[in-house]
């Protein structure tokens, strides 16, 4: 029809692709020169919004967690759905709502921030200080941790959060656009609200955890590979990778913690403690050598590299996608 307006996936192979190219590399430059906002997130206002839903659907029973999880997630797919379909006849305008979302949802930059100042505060032997600052990046105990476990916990926050607040969030970007990169970390924040395994949340937030964990699925093999090749040592990634990621309760922290384990030569796993409950998990790397205060900044810079290369992945890998649907029509 003489004069109709293209939409981005009849704009040639990188249409749609080179939306999410530029937009998911503005998003995540937005990310490393400004973090997270301090007020207003809008990660915090979806929590507060699933925290309302939550009082009044909840009972201890999974089917009325899975309407939790369902009213949640699906609302902001939604909402994603929405936002981009009112933008898909401007490149210009879904670019920038890539980029906003992309923004919105990664957090890598915080993670690496609130990572190496819990590193400073235990180089100068302020424990009470690595105490106070631990809760704002992983839920553990923090008074029944000496500096070295707390090291310890720092790396492996860092390696988790790495697929979490970026990898996942990336590839469901390149898979389902903004609707995915939403979708994902609605799914993962209803997880770290509702999806432990507290007696409130033990049936409630079971459909969440179930979830996440489907999620978060290819993010995690995909955060483990780059992992294995972005570090200082590809072979023990791998083989620690292969050897213990299926001995960690998480079917999706083992690969990352076990890869981020070897490719840094450190060993990872061991008790910790939870709300006070004390788990006992599986060493990870049992041939690496104990973490150290300076393996944080180590394991910051590894999870930096490993968000370019995602970056880089995703993007080459729609490029391709796209161009393989346009000639198959």
């Amino acid at each position: 029809m003489p004069g109709r307006t293209r939409s981005l996936s009849e704009a040639g192979p990188s249409g749609a692709a080179g939306v999410f190219a530029y937009g998911a590399a503005a998003g995540l430059a937005a990310d490393l020169l400004l973090g997270d906002p301090r007020r207003g997130h809008p990660v915090a206002a979806f929590g507060r919004a699933a925290a309302a839903v939550e009082r009044r659907l909840h009972r201890d029973h999974r089917g009325w967690g899975a309407l939790h999880t369902a009213v949640c997630a699906g609302s902001a797919v939604a909402l994603g759905a929405v936002a981009a379909r009112a933008a898909r006849r401007s490149r210009a305008a879904s670019t920038v709502l890539t980029a906003a979302s992309v923004w919105a949802v990664v957090g890598g930059t915080t993670l690496g921030r609130e990572a190496r100042a819990i590193g400073g505060a235990l180089a100068a032997g302020d424990l009470e200080v690595a105490r106070e600052r631990l809760p704002r990046l992983c839920g553990r105990d923090p008074q029944s941790l000496d500096g070295p476990a707390m090291a310890r916990a720092v790396v492996e926050s860092v390696a988790e959060n790495t697929s979490d607040a970026v990898v996942g969030a990336l590839v469901w970007g390149a898979v389902a656009g903004v609707p995915g990169l939403l979708g994902f970390r609605a799914v993962n924040t209803l997880d770290a609200m509702v999806g432990h395994k507290s007696p409130r949340h033990r049936r409630y937030g079971w459909a969440s955890a179930r979830l996440d964990d489907l999620a978060g699925w290819p993010g995690a093999r995909l955060t483990a590979a780059l992992a294995t090749l972005a570090g200082g040592d590809p072979r023990g990634g791998v083989r620690a990778w292969r050897a213990d990621a299926g001995r960690h309760p998480s079917p999706n922290a083992g690969p990352v913690e076990a890869a981020f384990a070897g490719a840094l030569g450190v060993r990872l796993g061991g008790t910790l403690s939870y709300g006070g409950r004390v788990e006992h998990r599986p060493v990870l790397n049992g041939e690496g050598r104990p973490v150290e205060v300076a393996d944080i900044d180590r394991a910051v810079r590894l999870s930096r590299r490993v968000t370019w290369l995602t970056l880089a992945a995703c993007a080459g890998g729609r490029l391709i996608a796209d161009t393989l649907k346009r000639r198959t029509k």
